[in-house]
């Protein structure tokens, strides 16, 4: 099962959007696809700072979250996340608080999280971790 990050989702929507992560969407079962609340967040954020945010929010609501399952940082996750950043700020290793709660979410529910940031992710211990933007 797969959590995809916020990149992953934008990429379906962009005029010319990966092949490859088209084809691995098409074969994979709905309830084995999953986005995070926080994805849902940042497309929100990215709509308002649109021209059209509208256009982009009606998107969400009308083709993105009837295709997908929601997953919330819920106290699991929170467990998960204060672990990650304690541990990854000891290290020296810096991580976007966004990117930490999605890691965690995914970590939490044992999911493998897809997305095109494979060098920001890589960072944090025992992600599963795989990127379907390329070929």
């Amino acid at each position: 099962m797969y959590l995809f990050d916020t990149d992953v989702i934008t990429n379906v929507f962009k005029k010319r959007p990966s092949p490859n992560l088209l084809a691995r969407l098409k074969s994979l079962p709905r309830r084995h696809q999953f986005i995070s609340a926080v994805t849902i967040s940042e497309i929100i954020y990215g709509a308002y700072k649109s021209n059209r945010p509208g256009f982009h929010i009606q998107n969400l609501q009308d083709i993105l979250l009837p295709a997908v399952n929601v997953v919330g940082f819920d106290a699991k996750a929170a467990y998960v996340y204060g672990r990650l950043r304690a541990g990854l700020e000891r290290s020296g290793v810096p991580v976007s608080l966004a990117d930490l709660k999605i890691a965690a979410i995914a970590m939490a529910n044992d999911l493998c999280l897809v997305s095109g940031n494979t060098r920001h992710f890589s960072r944090i211990p025992g992600l599963k971790l795989a990127n379907w933007l390329t070929g």
